[in-house]
């Protein structure tokens, strides 16, 4: 007998899920750190939880092979099936950067000052040195492959700029420096995107904002492919 499932839903209580969880996090932990620490692990949950296997999403630092690390990154989506760890230990986990897919800054809400903050953490991963070796398969080599454009994001409980032009030219300045955000979700109202067909920031006001974010970040993920195959030598060097 089959079930009675209904796709929206099960799309409802996705999203309904996340923001109970988030909402939850903001009235039961007072502390400042242990509230942030608290949103991050739902975001970490639900990219774990739905992000295909091929993906890991954890709280991390990333580094290059000329020994310069990233900010501490809230949220760091990174390849779990070609790449190595660099360092893991007592939970901190320090990631290669030709590992990462999306990197994403965690507050309780959308504001400017966060926003700012936000391009900072994506910055300090986007200058970081990407190595890429030409890729061996059966019928012969594959060239090397260039960098992924890293996706830089935001995640937020509530959206604090209620007016979309407000929001908007926010996300939009700075448009072509390294901190530059690609996505971002409110989870009580909207999820933001750039689209690269109109080369504009899209805000969406959505009654289940998670989940179309979760689906615009899973288009965008797809479209990065693979990431670039990591010259491991150039790390080992370290060790002389």
């Amino acid at each position: 007998m089959s079930q009675n499932w209904q796709l929206p839903e099960l799309l409802e209580n996705l999203h309904s899920d996340v923001q109970h969880k988030l909402s939850t996090v903001r009235k039961s932990f007072k502390h400042s750190v242990v509230k942030g620490d608290g949103a991050e692990n739902v975001w970490v949950d639900l990219f774990n939880q739905y992000l295909p296997e091929r993906y890991r999403a954890s709280r991390a630092f990333i580094v290059d092979s000329k020994n310069k690390f990233s900010e501490q990154i809230d949220v760091v989506i990174y390849d779990r099936q070609y790449s190595p760890f660099i360092f893991h230990y007592a939970e901190q986990l320090i990631i290669p950067v030709e590992s990462v897919y999306a990197v994403f800054e965690v507050k309780q809400a959308i504001k400017k000052e966060y926003i700012e903050a936000a391009r900072q953490k994506v910055a300090s991963v986007r200058c970081l040195n990407v190595t890429s070796l030409p890729i061996p398969h059966a019928g012969g080599i594959h060239p090397a492959k260039p960098p992924l454009a890293i996706i830089g994001g935001l995640l937020a409980l509530e959206n604090k700029l209620k007016k979309p032009i407000t929001l908007e030219s926010h996300l939009e300045q700075q448009k072509d420096d390294a901190g530059f955000l690609d996505i971002g979700c409110a989870a009580d109202s909207c999820f933001f995107f750039h689209d690269k067909t109109s080369h504009k920031m899209v805000i969406k006001q959505h009654s289940k904002a998670t989940t179309a974010f979760l689906f615009e970040l899973l288009a965008q993920l797809q479209n990065c492919a693979t990431v670039p195959m990591i010259d491991i030598r150039a790390y080992g060097e370290w060790l002389n």
